[in-house]
């Protein structure tokens, strides 16, 4: 399932690279000057591959809206080509069956520094983009359910269940229209395999990758926009 998402991401990117090459000459974009971007992930998807032992649980895709924000700080070196970072919060988690009876929902909310570059048309907002990220986690939440009926709810702020640090790798794209597709990965075990807690250490076998696809909205440079 992960790997058509990503065939069929990476599959988009002929299109909009050309109209992202359909310049329309006009003033040329800024060179010398930061400027400021506000934007985000409108709806995320996120697939894990959660597993215990070794062996492959029933993994649930995950879907969030309007809790994954950020700004950026952008410098272009030609009407072409720049480079951005920022800073931005995340709602990153898994859903997975232990058992037939038994759904976990686990979730972080992050704060983290994006750091990139990106390619095409930036006078008209149409242009590839990919970089790094590094989160940090700072609030963690779990949801037990029994047969489709919640029956326990915890959260702790920096919690041990999960690592502090979360670092990850994107790609996107985003047209002239303010909306764009984006694929990060966070290479790292979702979970702690260290945490203990009453004398156990409940993710001591367990692993859990994340990926996700999100739209993302008003990437766009909004003063080159206005100067269109």
């Amino acid at each position: 399932m992960t790997a058509r998402i990503v065939i069929a991401f990476f599959l988009l990117f002929p299109a909009v690279a050309s109209v992202a090459q359909q310049t329309g000459e006009a003033a040329p974009a800024k060179k010398s000057k930061w400027y400021t971007t506000r934007g985000g992930d409108a709806a995320l998807v996120s697939f894990s591959n959660v597993s215990r032992s070794g062996s492959q649980l029933n993994n649930v895709p995950r879907f969030t809206m309007f809790l994954n924000s950020g700004t950026n700080f952008n410098r272009n070196f030609s009407d072409h080509a720049g480079f951005f970072i920022g800073y931005s919060g995340k709602n990153l988690g898994v859903i997975y069956d232990e058992n037939d009876s038994t759904r976990y929902k686990r979730r972080v909310l992050m704060l983290g520094v994006p750091a990139g570059f990106k390619f095409g048309n930036l006078k008209k907002g149409a242009f590839f983009y990919f970089g790094g990220q590094a989160d940090l986690a700072f609030n963690y939440k779990e949801k037990t359910f029994i047969n489709g009926k919640k029956v326990k709810k915890d959260s702790e702020w920096f919690g041990e269940q999960t690592p502090l640090f979360m670092p990850s790798v994107f790609a996107g794209f985003v047209t002239s229209a303010r909306f764009g597709l984006k694929v990060q990965y966070f290479p790292n075990n979702f979970f702690n395999t260290s945490y203990e807690k009453d004398g156990n250490r409940p993710f001591q076998n367990m692993e859990a990758n994340i990926f996700f696809l999100t739209l993302s909205y008003d990437f766009t440079p909004r003063d080159l926009m206005i100067r269109k």
